[in-house]
């Protein structure tokens, strides 16, 4: 199978969950795309969400601060906060 590099197509960069078979989430770089398109991640349902770099890495830097520790375990999440 030819790496999608080569092809033109997003780069893989990391594959969430894995342990199965049911299409996990997975996170992308768009070289191709626009700066504010850049960073892809898809679900297992087929859906994507296309982001900037910045964007993602705010994402990244709230995650690392704990506080989207809340969502992931389900309690005390506040909605539109």
């Amino acid at each position: 199978m030819a790496d999608p590099r080569e092809l033109g197509g997003p780069a893989l960069v990391a594959t969430f969950c894995g342990k199965c078979d049911c299409g996990c989430p997975q996170l992308f770089v768009d070289e191709t795309a626009s700066p504010d398109r850049r960073i892809v991640i898809t679900d297992d349902f087929g859906q994507r969400v296309q982001m900037s770099a910045d964007q993602f890495g705010s994402l990244v830097e709230e995650a690392k601060a704990g506080n989207l520790d809340p969502v992931v375990s389900g309690v005390g999440v506040a909605v539109g906060g």
